[in-house]
């Protein structure tokens, strides 16, 4: 562990400002536009902003508090979360929750497609109140741009950068609200769950107000994801201070409009919730923080984004693709492709939707399919460290009753535009089943053979002058598990596709640990200066340089005199020339000896269409080009049925 993990995950002032700028950006930019979306064109009354408020608030103490930084936080995977890594922690005992992992976790990409428009173009838009004719749409395409550009300098600067502000914009609301609060005090009574029960049960339409509610909570499974950016105690810890910022700027802003009582209320640039707490000599420099904000509103969950893809990754759900380590410290990546499809949907976004009123019409339907997974998830692990079957039966009846009611609240938003999220969920839903689906179909072709009944042969095919050298070291990549167990598509390279001589035979394997920075290797001499097994064990945010890692495992067998490399060519041997080291990586092509169900046939042609956009086996191993062959060995999956066919004499 680097002494910057160390650093940035202990609980300390300098983490807690990191954590400030890395986690909090979308639900601390949710005084934005959550009021706008409760009261805009409804009769502003005390039962209606008392009853938001309560809602607000025990929204925000039960979804973000308890269920997340008190309970979910706990579920971490080697410092690691989000939706992927608590699947990670249960798969051994039910794989087949795989199903509302790549459910939630598509929901959560799609809401990291649809926040950062929202959160940008609703700061941006403050500048009407200064000139009501500004062009905003420019502006936001502009920032979201530049957001993504940077996101290759890694997290840990942008937090240190992000963090200060942050902090700034954390303790600007909560002094606006405290002196809106000073004008009508009597607001503190909403905290009363009474108003928000009167609200929801009494109120005309009160229980649909639930949809715009939940916008005051939609970082919360965002938090969770990038908890391996920051670690626990100062997610927990700085949560404390930002909830009370939080309430307080909504409280402000429920007694500012209280002003409106027995009237419509229609916001405006110059009347809004927000903006309107601020003195008028104060009104530019708050935008500028509001804006500076919701870039970092964005930014949590781009990070998060690159989790959940990572995770993916690791759970042989997402086709494989480039990950890079901008710093040293611990969750800090960058996944390019990642990067640029959401940068490529959130510029869809902006230019579809236009206002921020209108993409508040469509948030919130995604993310709350993804914690109802995430709810769905949570039990299973709580079951799996043994928690009491009354607590976990609790969370279960608690936590399904209001998500579920967060859900069915929010599908009015469906025609609203509800449906551009639900589209680009399910977008991201279809590439991870079809590469989830097209490896299963896959992993029936992978047939092991026993290798004990293959040493005399390569023993033999070894020393027979009559056939040509091929290399003398040649190196085959492995998935069996067992040191005696090899695929037979292996064997058949060796001895039939092309006879392949070599002095010494290596089948290297590579096991992905769930701790994040391990290295460890294992070899087993299966036949002494004939046959050898290389394990590599690496954590699982380690870069598979495996041409590198080999190459460290060969200088320590020769410090060791466990194993000669020098080549056995006469002429090399008497200068003691290391030999040549080959790679064969094997591709497999789907064989049209298959006789596969529509349904099959269709999701490996999808398969292999993606497979095309993903790195190949050369790249993702880190295999120099010079020193590899690539076979290309047929995939036959379900061979045909026995057939006649007749031989005709003339």
């Amino acid at each position: 562990m680097s002494e910057h993990h160390s650093n940035t995950h202990k609980l300390s002032l300098a983490g807690l400002i990191v954590t400030l700028g890395i986690i909090y950006g979308d639900i601390g930019t949710s005084p934005l536009y959550v009021f706008n979306e409760i009261i805009g064109g409804r009769m502003i009354s005390k039962e209606l902003i008392y009853g938001s408020l309560s809602c607000i608030f025990w929204t925000l103490t039960l979804q973000t508090t308890l269920k997340y930084v008190i309970i979910t936080l706990r579920a971490d995977n080697n410092g690691e979360g989000g939706i992927f890594s608590l699947y990670a922690l249960i798969r051994r005992r039910k794989p087949y929750l795989i199903f509302p992992a790549i459910v939630g976790g598509c929901a959560l990409l799609a809401d990291g497609v649809i926040t950062p428009p929202i959160s940008v173009a609703s700061a941006v838009e403050g500048l009407r109140i200064l000139q009501a004719d500004i062009p905003t749409i420019p502006i936001v395409l502009i920032i979201i741009t530049s957001l993504f550009v940077i996101q290759r300098i890694g997290t840990t600067l942008v937090g240190k950068a992000f963090g200060p502000i942050m902090l700034v914009w954390f303790s600007m609301l909560a002094i606006l609200g405290l002196t809106s609060m000073a004008q009508h005090p009597q607001i503190l009574a909403s905290l009363n769950p009474y108003y928000a029960y009167n609200l929801l049960v009494h109120y005309p339409e009160g229980f649909w107000l639930l949809g715009a509610v939940f916008l005051c909570t939609t970082g919360a499974e965002a938090l969770y994801s990038d908890l391996g950016h920051c670690g626990r105690q100062n997610i927990r810890v700085s949560w404390i201070f930002v909830k009370v910022a939080l309430i307080l700027n909504y409280m402000g802003q429920g007694a500012w409009v209280l002003q409106f009582e027995g009237k419509v209320f229609h916001p405006t640039a110059s009347l809004h919730p927000f903006f309107s707490l601020m003195p008028p000599w104060f009104l530019l420099t708050g935008i500028i923080i509001a804006t500076l904000a919701a870039i970092i509103a964005s930014q949590a969950l781009i990070s998060g984004s690159f989790t959940l893809i990572s995770e993916a990754l690791r759970l042989n759900v997402w086709p494989k693709v480039t990950v890079k380590y901008p710093t040293e410290t611990k969750g800090q990546l960058y996944v390019p492709s990642a990067n640029w499809i959401l940068w490529a949907g959130c510029i869809g976004v902006v230019l579809y939707f236009k206002e921020s009123a209108n993409m508040g019409a469509a948030y919130g339907l995604a993310i709350t399919i993804a914690m109802l997974m995430t709810t769905v998830l949570l039990a299973n692990y709580l079951r799996k460290i043994k928690a009491p079957k009354w607590f976990v039966t609790i969370i279960l009846i608690v936590y399904l009753s209001i998500e579920l009611s967060f859900l069915v609240a929010n599908l009015q938003k469906f025609s609203h535009g509800g449906w551009v999220t639900l589209l680009i969920s399910l977008g991201f839903i279809a590439i991870m089943w079809v590469w989830f689906k097209g490896r299963k179909i896959k992993n029936r072709l992978t047939e092991f053979v026993n290798l004990r009944d293959y040493l005399p042969i390569l023993q033999e095919l070894s020393h027979d002058t009559s056939v040509p050298k091929f290399a003398t070291h040649l190196v085959y990549l492995t998935s069996a598990d067992h040191l005696m167990d090899i695929e037979s598509k292996v064997m058949y390279s060796i001895l039939q596709k092309q006879p392949k001589r070599a002095d010494i035979y290596w089948f290297v394997h590579i096991h992905v640990d769930d701790k994040p920075y391990t290295m460890e290797y294992k070899v087993d001499f299966v036949v002494p200066q004939d046959v050898v097994k290389v394990e590599f064990k690496l954590g699982f945010r380690v870069e598979q340089k495996i041409n590198f890692y080999f190459r460290k495992v060969i200088e320590d067998l020769m410090q060791r005199h466990e194993v000669d490399v020098t080549s056995r060519y006469a002429s090399l041997s008497k200068q003691n020339i290391t030999g040549d080291f080959r790679f064969v990586v094997l591709q497999r092509h789907l064989s049209y000896e298959n006789e596969l169900s529509a349904y099959e046939r269709f999701i490996m042609d999808l398969y292999f269409m993606l497979d095309r956009f993903a790195l190949t086996e050369v790249k993702a191993f880190g295999l120099d080009t010079s020193s590899v062959i690539v076979e290309k060995v047929p995939l036959v999956i379900a061979p045909k049925k026995e057939f006649l066919l007749k031989r005709i004499y003339e």
